[in-house]
């Protein structure tokens, strides 16, 4: 099917099939617009390039061989239907058969545009065809979306297969040198190369970065009978006093600090200073107060969204976006892929309306804030990311509604949104400059600052998050109060003490100062932030260390290999130009053809002299070059001479150490001190790049490179067992005789092979070792037990299952079938006992790191079943259960008063109903040889499809 489908009956006679993309969308679409219509869903995509070998016989041999792109005849695409889309396709076909008009009602950006212009051409309806589009799922929209229909527009479809083209170009033509010059099987990106690059430019300036020491005084100081405040030694006879600003990452004193005669105060001078202040006459030098005033956010867009949510949910990209997403084709919020900061007037007039009703008429402005949009795609991003409707609901209306993550995004949003419209944070800010004179004749200053928020504001419903700093958040002195003093004043000093500080290095990029920063050099757009990051990680270029994106040593020699041989592809403003080319494509201001003859043959075209199109370069309409000056990416795999690849691959770490980065891993090599023999390690992934310093790869060189520590022989195999040190860290293992065969019942469980090209051979048991031990101090004893994991605890008489304890990923576990239960400690697995293991099988099971909830009530035994009914909080909202059957609470029952007589009437209508009908799986059927033929394709309103080739592979 092509998803779950809606269909009303008829008003005017005309029967209407509007496709979405989603089939969550489908029931609330199909209620909103009424009879005459059926709604079915497309699922997303239904196609795409296919991978060159899956290209027809006949096709792989022509111009469309290499890319499924022909380049040499106007970049036209070869597109066909994903095989797991022909029967979507096939199902939306016969609907279509039964409909007056077709309605594509896909998402609103170029994606969604695209997807319509696919389903067109892929459906090739004999019906008249629309196109819908609305910002959200109210009835409101979809009703005002009807009246508003419009054609597909063709420069926004042109703008994503541009993208699409572009990207292929780019990863077939770069990818096959990474496979020959670091590794197979690695991929490049356009825009995932930039954002690695930035994660590793990032880690160079840590490892380059050299800390310096400094030291200051603070104190707490009183008027007479007044309260203390603290205050910061500033400034030492007239000269400032340095702090962590003045540093440079070399760990010295910056040119500007040198020239300002700044003073470095080290501990040892800071505490003689705090000494001889002790009794000093303190008194109050100076006061100023001027205005505060703060402005709330702009609401948000996607790039903003993501960023606040990782520092305030701690949710990544990804999540954040399947949960907006969730949000918005279930009705509560507007389209979460935007780049506009503006609202309708709806919008402003409900966010004001609420703000005076919940925080009253004084925290509203007379007039409607209005934000600028940077946006010049306006035909992309028509709002911000808000509540939907004309009358938002709060996040208590919906708390019953919303649960988990979509609630904590929905009061997020909602917050921001009615905070956008709020009047400023008002207060003033202090600050107080006090000195006295040190027992050996110093002048020693000191200041304190405060801000007092006398008029709370926007504050009231919202205040931004905040990134880490390299300063961190010393510097906020919100709503810290000082008291009232005047010049002259006196004042007792107390609590004197130095106090010593190491400036920082540049903090790691999180998901949120990334995309931050893809936004601020133009990289990406709204809809691809979440989707970059997924995939510089989900390749192995940078890897998670807390919220921090750490870059893997992979990561270091495809950048290196990028920037010194083709610095084009990964220069940001050359990145940022295409971005902003393909926006141009996509408001008419660019022709795509002309912009990809020139990125992928250069300047000259093909032939050598073609004329350089003269619209695009900066994407803002006028005239220039629309890619940067380069030769051009064709045939960038066809003479990779000058490209050494040890060399690409090796980072020096120091006295004649250096990191390779091998086809296995990274590794060390380095000079022994005392034989100068070259001794070579392992590098542990849990070692992050700025970590590796000369004394770690010293210490890795030599702990490894002393060999196996021989622990003994098992006495039941013979065999002499060792531990090492690996990549992922200290193990146990086994040595096996040379060419030691398969055991003789790990043959006998295999299938058997008519010929066998060789023998199979064993595989040495290995385990890694606990937290708790050592290369140097694990026994044989200990090593044995741990090469006998997974160890069998028993079998559960019940069941008749198997129980086994393991070590995995995530740290100690049983496992019986399918289920799998996580141990207190990595100790039990040698120790736990059946009657221990069946105690744990017998407790509820939780999520990792979770305790198991009490149940909200206790009903008593069911009727039927005779087991006991409780009622619980699950992920959906209270339920009861009688430990087989499971019913969901009805919105007018309450957890506390509900009756055991009603939990059973839910129980007993839950099994009545029986269970949940599953879906059919796919019959699969034999591939047909035929091969794919190019369709005949239709005009649209403004666009010749026939510039685009499709495949009628559609059964």
């Amino acid at each position: 099917m092509a998803g779950k489908s809606k269909a009303a009956g008829t008003g005017d006679g005309l029967r209407r099939l509007v496709i979405v993309e989603s089939a969550s969308k489908i029931d609330k679409i199909a209620g909103y617009l009424g009879p005459g219509y059926r709604v079915e869903a497309s699922a997303g995509h239904i196609r795409d390039l296919p991978q060159p070998s899956q290209l027809p016989e006949e096709v792989k041999k022509g111009s469309f061989g290499k890319f499924a792109v022909d380049v040499d005849h106007g970049f036209e695409p070869y597109y066909v239907v994903d095989a797991d889309k022909k029967r979507t396709v096939a199902e939306l076909k016969r609907a279509l058969k039964d409909s007056d008009e077709l309605i594509l009602a896909t998402d609103r950006d170029r994606e969604g545009e695209a997807i319509a212009w696919h389903l067109v051409q892929a459906l090739e309806p004999r019906v008249p065809y629309r196109r819908m589009v609305f910002g959200e799922i109210t009835r409101e929209a979809i009703q005002q979306a009807v009246r508003e229909m419009r054609d597909i527009d063709d420069r926004l479809v042109d703008a994503q297969e541009t993208r699409r083209i572009l990207d292929r170009l780019y990863g077939y033509e770069l990818s096959p040198v990474l496979w020959r010059k670091v590794r197979a099987g690695l991929s490049a990106g356009r825009v995932q190369s930039v954002a690695t690059r930035l994660c590793v430019e990032r880690e160079r300036e840590r490892m380059a970065f050299r800390a310096a020491g400094y030291a200051d005084v603070t104190g707490q100081f009183s008027p007479q009978g007044e309260s203390a405040f603290g205050a910061r030694l500033v400034a030492l006879d007239g000269r400032r006093v340095a702090t962590g600003r003045d540093f440079d990452d070399s760990g010295q004193l910056k040119p500007t600090a040198v020239r300002d005669g700044v003073a470095h105060l080290d501990l040892p001078a800071a505490e003689a200073l705090a000494r001889s202040l002790d009794g000093a006459a303190f008194a109050v030098r100076s006061v100023e107060e001027k205005p505060y005033s703060r402005r709330p956010a702009a609401p948000f867009i996607t790039s903003s969204l993501q960023q606040e949510a990782s520092r305030k949910l701690r949710l990544n990209a990804r999540a954040t976006m399947r949960t907006a997403q969730s949000l918005y084709e279930r009705g509560y919020i507007t389209y979460m892929r935007t780049d506009s900061i503006q609202l309708s007037a709806q919008a402003v007039n409900a966010a004001r309306s609420q703000a005076r009703e919940l925080y009253g008429p004084e925290y509203v402005p007379d007039s409607p804030r209005v934000y600028a949009s940077k946006s010049k795609n306006a035909q992309e991003a028509h709002e911000a990311i808000r509540p939907a409707g004309e009358v938002f609901r709060t996040p208590a209306q919906v708390s019953g509604e919303l649960r988990g993550d979509e609630f904590r995004l929905y009061d997020l949003i909602w917050k921001r949104t009615v905070a956008s419209q709020m009047h400023d944070a008002r207060g003033t800010t202090a600050t107080v400059r006090l000195g006295a004179a040190s027992a050996d004749g110093r002048d020693a200053e000191f200041s304190a600052s405060g801000t007092i928020i006398t008029f709370r504001g926007f504050l009231a419903a919202y205040e931004e998050g905040r990134d880490e700093t390299r300063e961190g958040a010393d510097a906020d002195s919100t709503d810290r109060r000082l008291p009232q003093v005047r010049v002259g004043q006196p004042l007792s000093a107390r609590d004197l003490a130095a106090d010593g500080h190491v400036t920082s290095p540049p903090p790691r990029y999180t998901e949120a100062t990334l995309v931050k920063t893809l936004e601020e050099k133009g990289i990406g757009r709204p809809s691809t932030f979440a989707s970059i990051i997924s995939t510089i990680v989900d390749r192995g270029y940078v890897r998670y260390k807390g919220s921090a994106l750490v870059p893997t040593w992979l990561a270091f020699a495809v950048t290196r290999l990028l920037e010194e041989h083709f610095p084009t592809l990964v220069d940001y403003d050359f990145t940022a130009s295409m971005e902003n080319d393909l926006d141009a494509i996509s408001r008419g201001e660019a022709e795509r053809v002309d912009w990809l003859t020139r990125f992928y043959f250069g300047a000259d075209g093909p032939a050598g002299g073609a004329p350089a199109p003269a619209a695009g370069g900066s994407g803002d309409g006028s005239a220039g070059p629309a890619v940067p000056a380069m030769e051009g990416i064709k045939g960038l795999a066809d003479d990779l001479g000058k490209i050494d690849a040890r060399e690409i691959s090796t980072v020096p770490i120091g006295e004649g150490i250096v990191l390779r980065v091998g086809r296995y891993g990274p590794y060390l090599e380095g000079p022994d001190p005392e034989t100068g023999e070259l001794l070579k390690a392992s590098v542990p992934e849990d070692v992050a790049p700025d970590e590796m310093t000369v004394e770690t790869a010293r210490e890795l060189l030599t702990t490894q490179s002393d060999g196996d520590r021989v622990l003994g022989q098992d006495p039941t195999t013979g065999r002499t067992v060792v531990a090492r040190t690996g990549r992922y860290g200290p193990y146990v293992t086994e040595l096996l005789e040379e060419d030691a065969p398969a055991p003789a019942e790990a043959a006998e469980g295999a299938p058997k092979k008519r010929t066998a090209k060789k023998a199979a051979k064993a595989k040495p048991r290995t385990s890694s070792l606990f937290k708790d031990m050592s290369v140097e101090t694990v026994t044989l004893e200990q090593a044995l037990q741990l090469l006998s994991l997974p160890r069998v605890v028993g079998t559960d008489p019940e069941s008749g299952e198997e129980i086994t304890a393991q070590n995995g990923r995530y740290g100690p576990y049983l496992k019986k079938g399918t289920d799998s239960r996580s141990l207190a400690s990595e100790d039990q697995l040698l120790t736990i006992t059946l009657p221990e293991a069946l105690g744990i099988y017998a407790q509820p099971k939780t999520r990792r790191g979770q305790v198991a909830k009490p149940p909200l009530k206790e009903l008593g035994p069911d009727p039927e079943s005779g087991q006991p009914m409780v009622v619980k909080d699950g992920r959906f909202g209270p339920y009861v259960t009688d430990g087989t059957t499971n019913a969901t609470l009805r919105k007018d029952d309450d957890p506390e008063t509900i009756t055991p007589e009603r939990g059973a009437e839910l129980l007993a209508e839950k099994r009545a109903k029986g269970p949940a009908p599953k879906k059919a799986a796919a019959r699969k059927t034999a591939a047909k040889t035929a091969p794919a033929k190019k369709t005949a394709a239709k005009k649209t309103a403004a666009k010749k499809a026939a510039a685009k080739a499709s495949a009628a592979a559609v059964d």
